[in-house]
């Protein structure tokens, strides 16, 4: 489904990944962990169009997006909750999470029914259902994150990328978001998830990678990572 080969970027002259291997298959949830620096979200970044690649390839549904821009990207169906959420303040809950589906009432993407979608999403996130018409900007950064993620499924996306979507929220909150993701898993979405939780990572994701110094350190399924002694002591708490 995605499949990211030897990815090198970084921010003018300074780089940070340094032949990124990651295989995203259809259906599953995959976890990049890593320390803060490691290149996490630069990864994310770059599959999404937000930087472009100085070398490698990135594959989306037998199609090579290398070096796209994100709209470009975002017609073949990868959708992108980043790091941070970046809702838009001034606009309504509810014309935040249309905006998700643009690609769509615009005719670029056509896929589903985006009004039935609207709904489902509604469904799947209630807070937000209760607060359609308060603008983005005064819901709590919990609600915002969920927001974000609510946008990203309007695409009704072929990998949705989901960039640290626990970072500053109280642990019922991250238990929340958790919930949702793991809805989604059931769902058959694709996934590529960053997320400085590790353990919570490993739990819902069916295979993982550790990031280190912008390389891959060491890969397997989940539950092997888990186990990995030099994992638990670095990143679970071992």
């Amino acid at each position: 489904m995605l499949k990211i080969e030897n990815l090198q970027a970084g921010y003018g002259k300074v780089q940070v990944l340094h032949g990124v291997t990651i295989d995203v298959p259809k259906g599953k949830i995959v976890t990049l962990i890593g320390s803060n620096g490691a290149g996490k979200t630069t990864t994310m970044r770059a599959i999404s169009g937000m930087i472009k690649p100085t070398a490698g390839s990135i594959t989306l549904s037998g199609a090579n997006i290398t070096g796209q821009a994100s709209y470009q990207i975002a017609k073949r169906g990868l959708a992108h909750s980043p790091e941070g959420r970046r809702v838009f303040p001034t606009l309504s809950v509810l014309d935040n999470i249309r905006l998700g589906a643009f690609a769509r009432y615009t005719g670029a993407r056509t896929k589903g029914d985006v009004e039935a979608d609207l709904q489902r999403a509604l469904e799947m996130f209630p807070r937000l259902k209760e607060r359609t018409s308060q603008l983005a900007g005064t819901l709590s950064g919990g609600e915002q994150q969920m927001l974000a993620m609510a946008r990203a499924v309007m695409l009704n996306p072929e990998v949705f990328l989901l960039d640290e979507p626990s970072m500053g929220l109280a642990p019922i909150l991250v238990e929340e978001v958790f919930n949702i993701i793991s809805r989604l898993k059931a769902q058959g979405v694709t996934m590529l998830l960053v997320e400085q939780f590790a353990a919570a990572a490993l739990n819902v994701a069916d295979y993982g990678y550790v990031l280190e110094n912008g390389r891959v350190s060491v890969h397997g399924p989940a539950d092997k990572l888990k186990g990995d002694p030099a994992v638990q002591a670095a990143y679970l708490g071992g």
